[in-house]
């Protein structure tokens, strides 16, 4: 997922966290409650204190831009606004993100038609079976990279970088 801007717990919620003292590693949401108090902050309230420290460098390696600050039994973790830049470059991982969709939809679209070709050849669908079925296919095909377009163009508009 993009984030942009607001606040959300899936930005923090699968952070590999590794436990010095347990010499494992844990999903943060594994081991801490995530909230939102408001749309600028996300707090993180370990279940163990004592692994509270572990948690911060986690967060603060996962290089998603947020820097937790330790306050008492839990961390909060300002959301900073995106700049102009960070807009830019969101809308293009979004870009890039589903094109690699277009591509694992067309390959799959390329496998499917393979089999019902196959079928065909080995007389187990009839003719009329193979023109539907391809139409099918490519109906479903178009249906998929429409709703692409539509994703990618409501993360713009999230994003403001249209």
């Amino acid at each position: 997922t993009l984030h942009t801007g607001k606040a959300s717990p899936s930005m923090v919620e699968n952070i590999n966290v590794h436990i010095e003292s347990y010499g494992m590693s844990q999903r943060l949401k594994d081991m801490s409650a995530i909230t939102t108090p408001d749309a600028r902050s996300i707090t993180v309230t370990p279940f163990d204190k004592a692994v509270m420290e572990d948690i911060r460098k986690a967060i603060q390696s996962a290089n998603i831009g947020i820097n937790p600050i330790p306050q008492g039994n839990f961390l909060r973790c300002p959301v900073p606004e995106l700049t102009g830049e960070r807009r830019v470059e969101l809308a293009k991982v979004a870009h890039q993100r589903a094109e690699e969709g277009r591509v694992r939809i067309r390959n799959a679209r390329r496998d499917c038609l393979e089999s019902i070709k196959k079928a065909h050849k080995d007389k187990l669908i009839t003719d009329d079976d193979l023109k539907r079925a391809e139409k099918e296919v490519q109906a479903s095909t178009d249906a998929q990279g429409k709703e692409i377009d539509r994703i990618v163009k409501a993360k713009e508009i999230d994003l403001g970088a249209v």
